[in-house]
């Protein structure tokens, strides 16, 4: 996906006008506009504010990297898991498999 969408999309999944999005990341409403076209594309600076302000990773933006599938509350608790002690990450790791498990026992047979 390109980056002038994501903006957007992102942006109007916050509920945010150009404006809003504007103020929020101290950039002119017109880039913003030029950003979501595609007629602009922002510097790493602009970039970066853009990423903080709809709280996603840089790679997520941009829809490139190891991380642009997730967002940034996404890639903390991953941070955070990996500081926990092995057991607590081995209990944490089971309950999350069986529900991807689970999951996927549902798709399956839903079809």
């Amino acid at each position: 996906m390109k980056t002038s969408k994501i903006i957007a999309d992102l942006r109007k999944a916050k509920g945010w006008s150009q404006a809003d999005l504007a103020k929020k990341t101290d950039i002119s409403q017109v880039m913003v506009g030029k950003y979501e076209r595609g007629d602009a594309i922002p510097s790493i600076e602009v970039a970066k504010r853009i990423a903080d302000a709809l709280e996603v990773s840089l790679d997520y933006l941009v829809g490139e990297g190891t991380n642009s599938k997730f967002d940034k509350k996404t890639l903390m608790r991953i941070e955070e898991i990996e500081q926990l002690e092995d057991d607590k990450k081995k209990t944490l790791f089971d309950v999350i498999d069986t529900f991807i498990r689970e999951a996927k026992g549902r798709k399956a047979f839903a079809v």
